[in-house]
């Protein structure tokens, strides 16, 4: 009887020791899940350049600056355009990427344009690492065509 006992009381504690531990992986996971939902977006910028030409856009909640040679145009944008622009940041682990690789290094020699993107989220800058521009990391690319693509309906 005292076996029985014993036996069950061993495996009473091991059912409840793996519960624990599992809904420790789930708070763990819902935590993550939890941290990248509150990263706050309030501006990004995809900045460009190479011996005598520079190029900025600036994208914040109400306005997109671009900045190009020193010629400043502002525009105003739609909340639907910054939510589609800042939805694509809030994917990324911006603690990450700048350690993103660039599938190409046209930009060492002049044969394209230095790009970076610059996110700006719960008042700190993430900056991404240094990518041709045309050829940002796989990482980023939906994010920098979507900054591109809105350039380019806006000026057509």
């Amino acid at each position: 009887m005292k076996i029985q006992l014993i036996l069950f009381n061993i495996i009473l504690i091991t059912s409840a020791t793996s519960c624990v531990h599992k809904n420790n992986s789930e708070n763990t996971i819902t935590n993550i899940n939890t941290a990248v939902q509150q990263q706050k977006i309030e501006q990004i910028q995809l900045a460009e350049r190479t011996r005598g030409f520079s190029k900025s856009i600036l994208f914040t909640p109400s306005s997109k600056t671009t900045n190009t040679n020193e010629e400043i145009a502002n525009a105003k944008i739609s909340s639907a355009e910054w939510k589609a622009v800042s939805r694509l940041a809030q994917t990324l682990d911006l603690s990450k990427i700048s350690d993103l690789k660039s599938p190409t290094t046209g930009r060492h020699s002049d044969r394209a344009m230095a790009a970076s993107i610059i996110i700006t989220s719960n008042g700190k800058e993430y900056t991404s690492s240094s990518f041709d521009s045309g050829h940002p990391p796989k990482e980023l690319e939906a994010l920098y065509n979507a900054i591109n693509g809105t350039e380019k309906t806006k000026n057509q």
